[in-house]
C-alpha cells in the first residue's frame, strides 16, 4: 500500500486491521495500540481526529511495526513497553511481559494486614512489575527484587530508575541465595508454573518469551514448590506467603501450603474468575 493512496488515521487503522485479522486475536487493539506508539498520541485522539494525514515517516515507521506483529512479536516487544498496574515498563525479551492477571497478586498484597514498614520480597522479579507497582503504593516497604538472570535484573533497575522509585533493592539471586539470612513479613512471587509439554508454548507472545520464565518441571509445580518450602525459612513469624500460578494448579498448591504448615490458606480470583494466586500465612516453627 502506497502511501499516497492512503494516509489518513481511519485509513491507516483500517489497513493495518485488515493486514492482523488472520494473525491476531486482537488485530484491533493491535493496530490502535502501535498506531497511538508511532503518532506519540493518547488513544482519545484517534478518534478525535481520524481524518489526520500520516507523514510519509510515520507511515513507513507503522508499516514495519504491523509487518512485525503479522510474524507474531508481542506488542510489547515492538514499542517496548506495557504498562501495569498503571505504570509503564520497560520490556524486552529478556523477561515475561506483565500481564494484567498479575495485578492481582498486586491487589492482594496490598490488602494484607501488615505493618507499614514491612519488609517485602519479590522472587524472580522480571521486568520489576509487582515489585514497583508495591512499591509506588507503600513506599515505606522496605522492598527487596530479586532474578535469578543478569539481563532481567538489568531491566528491573532500568524500569526502577524509570519510574522513581530508588529505594527498591534489585539483586540477582538464585531464589533465596542472596538473602540467606533475612527474614520478610510478605514474600510474593509469580514463578514459572506452565507445564513444559503444554501445547500453548507454541502459540501467540509466548513464543518469543524466555521458556525459562514460563516452564517448570513436575507439571509446572516444581519452582512453586520450591519457594513454598524454602519460604518458611524466611518468613517472619505471621508473615505472608502470595503465589501466582496456573488457575488449575490452586487446589495442588494450597494442599502443599497446608503440608507444610501454613495456616489461613487460600486462593484468590482474577478478574476473569480464574484461580490465579494462593496465599498462606507462617507460624514459626
Amino acid at each position: 500500500m502506497s502511501h499516497s493512496s492512503f494516509s489518513t488515521i481511519a485509513e491507516s487503522l483500517q489497513w493495518a486491521y485488515s493486514q492482523l485479522v488472520d494473525s491476531s486475536e486482537s488485530a484491533h487493539i493491535d493496530a490502535e495500540a502501535l498506531l497511538l506508539h508511532c503518532l506519540n498520541k493518547q488513544r482519545s485522539y484517534l478518534y478525535t481526529w481520524p481524518e489526520k494525514v500520516l507523514t510519509a515517516d510515520q507511515f513507513k515507521a507503522y508499516q514495519t511495526m504491523i509487518e512485525k506483529r503479522q510474524q507474531g512479536v508481542p506488542v510489547a516487544h515492538i514499542i517496548g513497553e506495557r504498562e501495569f498496574w498503571s505504570l509503564p515498563f520497560i520490556v524486552n525479551a529478556t523477561t515475561l511481559i506483565p500481564r494484567p492477571d498479575t495485578e492481582i497478586l498486586v491487589e492482594t498484597a496490598l490488602n494484607l494486614p501488615l505493618a507499614g514498614n514491612a519488609k517485602v520480597l519479590d522472587l524472580g522479579t522480571g521486568t520489576g512489575a509487582i515489585a514497583l507497582s508495591l512499591a509506588s503504593e507503600r513506599p515505606q516497604w522496605h522492598m527487596t527484587a530479586i532474578d535469578k538472570i543478569e539481563d532481567a535484573v538489568a531491566l528491573a533497575k532500568a524500569n526502577r530508575d524509570n519510574l522513581n522509585l530508588p529505594h527498591v533493592e534489585i539483586l540477582q539471586s538464585d531464589w533465596f541465595s542472596a538473602v540467606e539470612h533475612q527474614d520478610f513479613n510478605l514474600i510474593v512471587s509469580n514463578p514459572p508454573y506452565i507445564d513444559e509439554t503444554d501445547v500453548h508454548l507454541d502459540l501467540g507472545d509466548v513464543r518469543f518469551e524466555p521458556s525459562s520464565a514460563l516452564t517448570a518441571a513436575e507439571q509446572g509445580f516444581a519452582d512453586l514448590f520450591h519457594i513454598a518450602q524454602h519460604a518458611t525459612k524466611h518468613l517472619s513469624n505471621g508473615g505472608y506467603l502470595l503465589l501466582e500460578h496456573g488457575f488449575e494448579q490452586a487446589l495442588t498448591v494450597r494442599q502443599k501450603l497446608i503440608d507444610l504448615g501454613y495456616v489461613n490458606v487460600a486462593t484468590v480470583r482474577d478478574f476473569g474468575s480464574n484461580d490465579r494466586c494462593t496465599l498462606g500465612q507462617w507460624r514459626g516453627e
